[in-house]
């Protein structure tokens, strides 16, 4: 009783509080990873003042200021803020996001991306004006919620996947590149209206075993756009043709391992992403969600899904960079336990996944933070348990903190 009242008291007092100029939060008594690489830091504090983090170390020698305010982390374990990279805002609660009222988009966010530690996503694809309106109520302070970067899609003429839903399809009609001239105006186009990447469908899902491939120089013209304003290009593949037309095109990061074919990457594959830096996030949890959609039976379930873990397994052996993802939005698998599991299963160590949540998209994407240090962006989540012992307390989250503001609970 004492301590549900004690946690209570603690969430109507922050539930209240926004990152005001000179407004201080400490974080004390619980157990930290500065990084993927460092040691467990025990009974340690941490003092965020003004977005940033002002002090860190052991409790017994970091001076808490008078009048912070202090959050009791014993028995948790803190990290830095959690990176999403494959997003979706195409759900129906994001439908005019400009007018929803904030209380209703926070609901959402919270229980999609919040929850589960997200300070940072990336959306690869929605309904434009949705999470524009969106990412500018976040930033304005009205909803409570990550960091939003987003990529705009282009697909192969014909090439709208069969699995967008209307009205979004509609929407998405016109962002087909028949031409390199296509893909240079659309991606151009993109960019202008503050987009911060690319993401190119070079192997769309069509129909029932049909996959539309982009012509590699369709694909090479967009990556060039992008690439000669500083973003970064990212393509689903969905088979080898597809896969190796991005590769050919120079994009940086696969959305997904390949589903269509059940071999997982080529050697000759694997060479060319290692060699071109190219990131792969795994979306394994949508793979078993996928499985449930088609009705296959546990065994046929099992089967897809290990051909999702086999792509993975294969690049993290080849020593590639992993970023973390789980394609929420479009799957309604919000709870990111699984993933993990799967991760594991994929071959990931605790502390590779903390590096593809963390530090991985932050040097990445060339953005600030994914370590906790002075100086550094107060982006932190505080777990329930500690991720060294099972992965799935990843996600067990308190605290989801970005900015220096409790954005979760």
């Amino acid at each position: 009783m004492v301590k549900a009242a004690l946690a209570l008291s603690l969430v109507v007092a922050l539930g209240g509080w926004s990152a005001q100029s000179g407004a201080v939060v400490a974080l004390v008594g619980g157990a930290v990873y500065t990084s993927p690489q460092a040691a467990r830091m025990d009974d340690a504090a941490i003092v965020l003042r003004d977005g940033r983090i002002a002090a860190i170390g052991r409790r017994a020698d970091v001076t808490i200021p008078s009048g912070a305010r202090v959050i009791d982390c014993t028995g948790r374990t803190i990290v830095a803020g959690f990176w999403n990279s494959h997003v979706h805002f195409m759900e129906d609660a994001w439908n005019d996001a400009e007018r929803k009222p904030a209380a209703a988009l926070e609901a959402h966010m919270q229980a999609m991306l919040t929850r589960w530690g997200f300070t940072t996503v990336f959306d690869l694809g929605s309904a434009e004006q949705n999470t524009i309106a969106l990412t500018q109520r976040v930033q304005r302070g009205e909803v409570k919620g990550p960091k939003i970067y987003r990529a705009g899609p282009i697909y192969p003429e014909h090439g709208v996947p069969v699995y967008v839903p209307e009205p979004l399809a509609s929407l998405m009609k016109p962002m087909q590149a028949a031409t390199s001239a296509d893909a240079t105006r659309l991606a151009t186009q993109y960019l202008a209206n503050g987009a911060d990447g690319i993401k190119l469908f070079a192997g769309s899902i069509v129909g029932r075993g049909e996959v539309r491939v982009m012509p590699v120089d369709v694909a090479r013209a967009a990556v060039q756009a992008a690439h000669a304003a500083g973003k970064p290009v990212f393509a689903h593949p969905s088979n080898h043709a597809g896969a190796d037309s991005a590769l050919a095109a120079g994009v940086n990061v696969l959305t997904h391992p390949i589903s269509m074919d059940d071999d997982g990457f080529t050697s000759r594959e694997l060479e060319q992403m290692k060699a071109g830096h190219v990131a792969l996030i795994p979306t394994l949890t949508l793979w078993e969600v996928e499985a449930e959609k088609e009705g296959a039976t546990p065994e046929q379930a099992r089967a897809f899904v290990q051909v999702g873990i086999r792509g993975v397994m294969q690049y993290v052996n080849a020593g590639g960079t992993i970023l973390f993802g789980t394609d929420v939005g479009y799957t309604p698998h919000y709870d990111t336990a699984e993933e993990f599991v799967l991760m594991e299963r994929a071959g990931l160590t605790w502390r590779a996944m903390l590096a593809s949540l963390t530090t991985a998209p932050v040097a990445f994407f060339k953005a600030d933070g994914g370590e906790l240090a002075p100086g550094k962006p107060a982006d932190l989540v505080v777990l329930a348990g500690d991720p060294s012992a099972d992965a799935r307390n990843f996600a067990r989250v308190t605290y989801t903190i970005r900015g220096g503001r409790v954005i979760y609970p």
